[in-house]
């Protein structure tokens, strides 16, 4: 899965303008899988910042809102996209202007490799 998925992954970036990380993660914000650019910022890649979507869908879900599919955050200078996939999380740091229209439309084409990555974190 290693190469191969990568490679698909490198080109999905490549090929939606503004798009700087895609990342596959545990809950705890632990990267199982991770293709960046140059200009991915690292404090949005850290572990501390990603586990704060689970800390999010968890208050979401008590406010009797039901279950979080996707949380969208809009800073001054980047965008970021999370998908809760449990007990992965798929995250997307983009600029200001990517179409994140783009990036939503990407959730069934990933799918195959969150079943592959969530046998794996299961395994573990």
């Amino acid at each position: 899965m290693g190469d191969e998925v990568r490679k698909n992954l490198q080109e999905i970036v490549s090929k939606i303008d503004g798009l700087y990380c895609i990342m596959f993660t545990d809950r705890d914000g632990v990267p199982l899988l991770k293709v960046t650019t140059d200009k991915a910022p690292e404090h949005a890649i850290k572990p501390s910042f990603i586990s704060t979507f689970c800390i999010a869908i968890d208050q979401g879900s008590k406010l009797g809102l039901g279950k979080t599919n996707t949380l969208i955050c809009s800073y001054s200078q980047y965008q970021i996209v999370q998908m809760n996939k449990l007990p992965l999380i798929i995250t997307f740091v983009a600029n200001q202007k990517c179409n994140i229209g783009q990036i939503l439309s990407l959730e069934s084409q990933l799918d195959p490799i969150v079943s592959s990555l969530t046998l794996t974190v299961a395994e573990a």
